[in-house]
């Protein structure tokens, strides 16, 4: 018994289909930005950034942000505010380039999110969380 080629390419096709379907769903589900519904504090590692959402209003979480950079020696190379967002660049004794963004998303709620390098550092981004947060 033959089976017509077309059939063949077509089953094919339709399990690929099925197949990258099915890992854009995972991939999907494991890229979700944390929110507010995940709890004020709680922090997020995926794809190379770390992201949290602090109970505190803007301005106090950017101060603590430099204070941070301070203490664990980083050089703060630039800061661009405006209103309710900020980013903030900063490198390590090593070389390594530190982004920072920190942008409010209501009164006492700011998100901050830390990216280390091009394809991240988790050792590092939470460390430099952990310090921000110890100076709220």
């Amino acid at each position: 018994m033959d089976i017509p080629r077309k059939s063949v390419i077509q089953s094919v096709l339709i399990c690929a289909l099925v197949g990258l379907s099915a890992m854009m769903l995972m991939i999907a589900d494991g890229c979700r930005a944390p929110t507010a519904a995940d709890g004020a504090g709680s922090a997020t590692y995926v794809r190379g950034d770390l992201e949290a959402t602090s109970a505190n209003d803007f301005n106090r979480v950017l101060d603590a942000t430099h204070k941070a950079i301070k203490e664990l020696g980083f050089t703060e190379i630039s800061a661009k505010k405006e209103t309710l967002s900020a980013v903030m660049v900063a490198r390590v004794p090593s070389d390594r380039r530190i982004e920072i963004s920190i942008n409010s998303t209501g009164k006492d709620l700011t998100n901050i999110k830390i990216r280390v390098d091009l394809f991240g550092d988790e050792q590092l981004s939470r460390s430099l969380l952990d310090k921000i947060k110890a100076g709220m």
